[in-house]
């Protein structure tokens, strides 16, 4: 036995001596250099590794190389700015190799519905961001990564409110009554575009450090084939990954930031509102300049700061084995510029991708998770600051207003709220948690290799608490029946997704051809959950106080069949069809199911005869695309059925000696269904030297039918006077054109340039089920101001509807004198006959230029856009005039421009106030410098970054880029100049470790 023993150890040991010199003897060394393909340059810093190990070196100044390295491994050749080259070692001894610049080339992989395609194969318009070309700063909302980047993108930055959302608009609104917003997509999970209470951006959820791309579909035949959300546009989030056979790699990208108000609305100093007082003395009377004080306070300065903010970003990725991972935390610490606003916000994510069974069975792990505290203030106080009489203290002892000035008798006589005691005195703040994870698996069939199953299964949960707590002394509540004002809401939103489809690919050699054909089912449910309870502040003087409760709670659901075929003829044509099934909870039995296609052709001319050995031509093709979308997120989850709501305090009724609320029917169409819209694109694919000139152009006419309008319906029907029906149409035209240009590319030295320009009309066709030549449109606008605002058929939609003003010989605006165009006689100010439609806020061309710039170590971005033909109603100065100035009780406060007009009365619908908002910015200005192996294997670089750079424009508001806001209870019209949170101008200065 011991025998036996001793023999095998010895046989054991004499296989390992064995097997090691066999493995010596298959290492060898190999050497080498690496250099542009283009220059023939050497680069300096190529990292070669061994593919799957920690293995590896770099090239020296001359781009040489040396690696020891076993006979059947591979190597991988990288560089930044290049692509990547694997090679597998053979019995070379030498191998040089030549990078080439990486542009966004033809075998580029761009993401698309339910799958991925190669760019040079995609029949659709379809545009790919990834993180180099993203926008540089301290950036919280990852909307602002892709501003001015992707030609028909607008995104309208929101206000500078930390944490604010954005508006985006793909190829122009396609609807007046549904939501006019993409369909965003974050790693596979279609998301819910509505916000929870106590949050201002449902993206917000995402740290911008994590994401890798930004996908926009924008044709229908490239977004079809999600169907009923689709009329917007798409756009695809994918986040970053670990990849295979990559060495671990921790990552620290920090910055601290300081942003200040970039200018204030010049409104008139202490002294020039006593002057402006003493010279129009008959106008004010000499008893009410009593009341001015003997300050110079400005506003403005006193409520808005300077501010230092910071974020921390953690992420470690690489691969253990078969299964690469990435793994990252963040927190975020942003001070608004108006005092008493911040966000705190902490996230984590986690991206597991293992592959099993040799390669045949996929996943793709994704979670997200955020805390987020906001303080939301008080942005009223914006508006108070402008108007507030700069003649008074900020305090004054009074009591009454925890010693700050007011106004006596305020809320009676409506004189201005003290701007520092609104901003200040309030609590409002807000607890937001969220979780986003999916699990992706993809299966590949072993009894038919060319199929794949793939399943997602994916959860959204979203829970906010917060508060909005006044005390007795704030001027915003003392209009209030309560004394003080307690508020405490919180809510629930629940999004949960299953997909499943099948893939089948196939390459058919016999005819030359290549089949990729899709097809699956989609299930997604949508719950939202609200309660809101304010009552008055209890205390010995105010011992009951009125409260007041609301609890709310819907839900949809969204079943739908899809599928997908994509045929390519001998690499030169390629075919697309999809169609979508598409089922909504939110309509009646009849129209619950709707059927949306698309059909797509595109054409390698590049590949043809003619152009295949024209080598100035790397890329040319031809798109030719048509589909249907639909839009069924038209703010109610129940359009279609009856309901009750109840009444407000005016319409109690006297029940057993006391007035209890009632019930009353709400309007409904029982026969609603989705909004269609119809899109054509033409467009073309081309690039030229080896793609360092690349681009596309593309022309596309969308229209949109059974467009929702709110009707009028005959009196006595026990219902509200007007009813959101199915009635109307409108169309978006426009053409849009893009080009990246790599000017420069050598060795120490890179220049990346990207343009885009697009051009968008939109009409409104239709707004009755009959014509109406006497129908004046949909008005826009409150009780105050007038209705400026309309869509009307012929016209943009939301163009402004105002007075043509007459001017004298000097150019100056005659007050109240207006053109008499209705021939009636009549020219007063706001009738609705002699006005006239003057323009609209969308902009008729929009632009991107951006910039990168390398040398040696040192980078250089730039990032700038501009806006032509937008116009702005000016509603801080239509608002001002002398009169106005002095009421019973109190003085107010206007901007100078009232010095231009000299208005005694406001004239609120003077064409004057709609102005031309045209604007070229300068959004961010970055440089950077890189430090390789401070220490080991780590290296650093560190930049400096100013946002919000500049702005030229003719507009002589705060800012021409202004917010989306609510008008006479409309939400979301564009083009309306109101008080809202300035955007600061922000200085950055940031780090990132690697090792």
């Amino acid at each position: 036995m011991k025998f036996v023993f001793g023999k095998l150890h010895v046989l054991l040991l004499f296989s390992a001596l064995l097997m090691a010199n066999v493995s010596f003897a298959q290492e060898m060394t190999i050497t080498g250099k690496v250099t542009d393909a283009s220059t023939k340059e050497p680069l300096v810093g190529v990292t070669v590794v061994i593919q799957g190990t920690t293995s590896g070196t770099t090239t020296d100044f001359d781009g040489n190389y040396r690696l020891n390295v076993a006979k059947g491994q591979n190597l991988v050749f990288s560089f930044i700015g290049y692509k990547s080259q694997t090679i597998t070692i053979s019995d070379q001894t030498t191998l040089n190799v030549a990078l080439a610049v990486e542009t966004k080339g033809l075998d580029e992989v761009v993401v698309i519905g339910y799958g991925q395609v190669k760019k040079s194969d995609a029949t659709g318009s379809v545009v790919a961001v990834d993180s180099k070309d993203f926008n540089k700063g301290a950036i919280t909302s990852p909307q602002d990564l892709l501003v001015g980047k992707s030609a028909g993108v607008v995104i309208t930055p929101g206000s500078g409110a930390p944490g604010s959302g954005a508006t985006i608009r793909i190829r122009g609104g396609s609807s007046l009554n549904a939501s006019n917003d993409p369909l965003i997509i974050v790693d596979g999970v279609p998301l819910d575009n509505n916000t929870i209470s106590g949050s201002s951006n449902f993206l917000s959820f995402m740290n911008p450090n994590d994401i890798e791309t930004f996908t926009v579909l924008k044709d229908a035949s490239a977004t079809a084939i999600y169907g009923s959300r689709a009329s917007n546009g798409v756009i695809l989030i994918t986040t970053k990954k670990g990849k295979a056979g990559a060495p671990m790699k921790i990552s620290y990208d920090g910055n601290t930031s300081v942003a200040t108000p970039e200018k204030y609305v010049d409104v008139y100093s202490g002294d020039e509102m006593r002057q402006i007082a003493a010279a129009n003395m008959d106008l004010f009377g000499a008893e009410t300049l009593s009341k001015l004080g003997q300050e110079n306070t400005n506003w403005q300065k006193e409520i808005f700061r300077t501010t230092i903010s910071q974020e921390h970003n953690l992420s470690l990725s690489g691969a253990v084995k078969w299964m690469p991972y990435r793994v990252s935390v963040g927190y975020t610490d942003q001070n608004g510029i108006l005092k008493n606003t911040g966000l705190k916000r902490m996230t984590a994510s986690i991206n597991l991708n293992p592959t099993l069974l040799n390669g045949d069975l996929k996943f793709n792990i994704s979670a997200k998770g955020m805390n987020t505290d906001n303080n939301f203030g008080d942005t009223n106080a914006i508006g108070s600051a402008i108007n507030m009489d700069p003649t008074q203290p900020v305090k004054d002892g009074n009591p009454k207003s925890d010693g700050y000035f007011q106004w006596e008798h305020y809320g009676a006589n409506l004189g201005t709220a003290n701007p520092v005691e609104q901003a200040l005195a309030v609590d409002n703040k807000a607890n937001v948690k969220r979780f986003v994870g999916n699990a992706q698996v993809d299966y590949k069939l072993p009894f038919l290799p060319d199929m794949h199953a793939h399943l997602n299964v994916a959860t959204d949960y979203t829970k906010s608490e917060g508060h909005n707590n006044r005390p007795t002394t704030a001027p915003s509540v003392l209009t209030s029946p309560t004394w003080g004002r307690l508020t405490n809401y919180n809510g629930k939103n629940y999004n949960n997704l299953l997909d499943f489809y099948l893939n089948y690919a196939k390459n058919i050699e016999s005819i030359n051809s290549k089949v990729d054909v899709t097809g699956g089912y989609s299930w997604q449910h949508f719950k939202r959950e609200n309660f809101n309870y304010a009552r008055g502040i209890v205390d010995d003087l105010h011992p009951y106080q009125k409260t007041d409760s609301t609890t709310t709670a819907t839900e949809n659901y969204l079943v739908s069949f899809f599928g997908r075929v994509n045929y390519t003829l001998a690499d030169k044509y390629l075919l697309t069809f999809t169609i979508r099934d598409d089922g909504s909870s939110r309509f009646a039995s009849g129209n619950q199911w709707g059927i949306f296609p698309s059909a797509a052709f595109a054409w390698k001319m590049k590949e043809e005869s003619f152009l295949k050995n024209v080598k100035a031509i790397s890329e040319m093709k031809l798109r030719l695309g048509w589909g249907i979308t639909g839009q069924q997120d038209i703010g109610s989850d129940y359009p279609a059925q009856a309901k009750y709501v109840l009444s407000n305090e005016g319409y109690y009724y006297p029940i057993g000696g006391e007035f209890l609320p009632t019930l009353r029917p709400d309007a409904y169409d029982p026969n609603i269904k989705w909004e269609q819209t119809t899109t054509q694109n033409i467009g073309l694919d081309f690039g030229f030297l080896n793609n360092r000139i690349y681009g596309s152009i593309d022309v596309y006419k969308r229209v949109t039918d059974n467009l929702l309008n709110q009707v009028t319906i005959p009196s006595g029907s026990n219902f509200s006077n007007t009813l959101l029906t199915n009635v109307g149409s409108l169309e978006n035209k426009g053409a849009e054109f893009s080009l990246n240009m790599v000017p420069i590319s050598k060795k120490d030295m890179s220049l990346n340039i990207g343009f885009n320009v697009t051009y968008n009309k939109n009409k409104i066709t239709k707004l009755l089920l009959t014509d109406d030549p006497t129908y004046i449109g949909i008005l826009y606008g409150s009780g105050m101001t007038g209705q400026n605002q309309v869509t009307r058929v012929g016209y943009p939609a939301y163009s402004f509807f105002v007075n043509q003003q007459v001017y004298d010989s000097n150019g100056k605006p005659i007050e109240g004198l207006y053109v008499d165009r209705s021939g009636d006689g009549g020219t007063v100010s706001g009738d609705n006959n002699d006005k006239y439609i003057y323009h609209n806020p969308v902009p008729d061309y929009t632009m991107g230029l951006s910039l990168r710039f390398n040398y040696k170590n040192f980078d250089l971005s730039a990032s700038s856009r501009a806006s032509i033909g937008n116009y702005v109603y000016n509603q801080n100065a239509a608002g001002s005039s002398l009169d106005q100035m002095q009421q019973i009780g109190y003085w107010k406060n206007f901007p100078r421009v009232l010095n231009e007009t000299n208005f005694v009365k406001r004239q609120f619908s003077s064409d004057y106030f709609v102005q031309n908002a045209s604007f070229f910015k300068l959004d961010n200005l970055s440089a950077g410098y890189q430090l390789d192996h401070i220490f080991d294997k780590l290296s650093a670089r560190v930049s400096f970054t100013v946002q919000n750079v500049f702005t030229i424009t003719n507009y002589n508001g705060l800012d021409p880029e202004v917010t989306y806001s609510e008008v006479g209870g409309v939400k979301n019209v564009p083009g309306i100049d109101t008080n809202f949170y300035p955007r600061a101008r922000t200085f950055v200065l940031g780090v990132n470790l690697t090792y």
